[in-house]
Formats: structure tokens, C-alpha cells, sequence
């Protein structure tokens, strides 16, 4: 019985990482924030989808996280033939839009990171939205090369 008992508990522990890694903030919704495992002194990103279930346009101003030294909004522009990131001052959601943070388009900068990101770990960012207020969240780190195609991000 006491088994059975400690094996219940352990299937519903880890079934906690899976469920807790959606977040709200008002009518923002978040999806799967993740980053990609780096060494310290570097710079990381960070990756989620923002889907605003609300009537009201919001957007994404601000990001911060202790591990780095700086946090920034960007995106990637074409200048010529090559692809340059450049930072923005927010990224807006409209009623009813889902905007995906990927590698190549809008993400987060972690820039001049005091420790490593390691993959398996959970690292906390705070979102900042307009309408929204803030939210904290946790990157779950996958390897340095993840496209976020990992088990959780279907």
C-alpha cells in the first residue's frame, strides 16, 4: 500500500514541470518558455509563444532576469543577404493573435550571463506587458543547439 502510495505521488510530481510550464498574465497567455543551454560570460535567448485571448491589443515592453546583466527585446532583420538581430521596444499581440519568440524571429536577449544556463535546469525571467503587468516565468534550458522542438514544445 505504502508503495502504491509513494508511486502515485511520484507520477503526479512529475507530471508538475509539464503542467506548470503555461503562465497568464491577464489575457496574455504563455507558452512554453525555453532558452538554450550557454556558458557564462555569454549571451542566452529566450523562446515562448504569446497568445492574447483578450478583446484589448497588449504588447510585451520589458524582460528581466537576474542571471544576466542585461535583458533585451529583439528580432531579426534582413540587411542585404544577412540577417541582423536588432532590439525593439515591444512586441505587440492583437485580440485573438498568437506571436511565437523563436530562434530567428522575435526572442529575448540574455546578455553577459553571470552563470551558465544548463540544460535541464529551469532559469526565472520576468515579462513585463502593457496591459498585462508583470509575470514570472521559468526558461526551461535545453541543449545549446535546440530548435524547441523538445518534448514539451509540440
Amino acid at each position: 500500500m505504502l508503495r502504491r502510495s509513494l508511486l502515485a505521488a511520484a507520477a503526479a510530481l512529475a507530471a508538475l514541470p509539464a503542467a506548470a510550464h503555461d503562465y497568464t498574465a491577464g489575457d496574455i497567455a504563455i507558452g512554453h518558455p525555453w532558452s538554450r543551454a550557454a556558458g557564462a560570460n555569454a549571451t542566452g535567448a529566450g523562446f515562448l509563444t504569446l497568445r492574447n485571448t483578450g478583446a484589448q491589443p497588449d504588447r510585451l515592453v520589458a524582460a528581466s532576469a537576474s542571471i544576466a546583466r542585461a535583458v533585451e527585446l529583439h528580432t531579426h532583420i534582413r540587411d542585404g543577404d544577412v540577417m541582423r538581430m536588432r532590439q525593439v521596444d515591444g512586441i505587440a499581440i492583437a485580440p485573438g493573435q498568437t506571436v511565437e519568440l523563436r530562434p530567428g524571429a522575435f526572442h529575448i536577449m540574455l546578455i553577459g550571463l553571470k552563470e551558465p544556463l544548463v540544460q535541464g535546469t529551469r532559469v526565472p525571467l520576468t515579462l513585463r506587458f502593457e496591459r498585462a503587468g508583470e509575470v514570472q516565468v521559468e526558461l526551461a534550458v535545453e541543449a545549446a543547439g535546440a530548435r524547441g522542438n523538445g518534448p514539451q514544445h509540440h
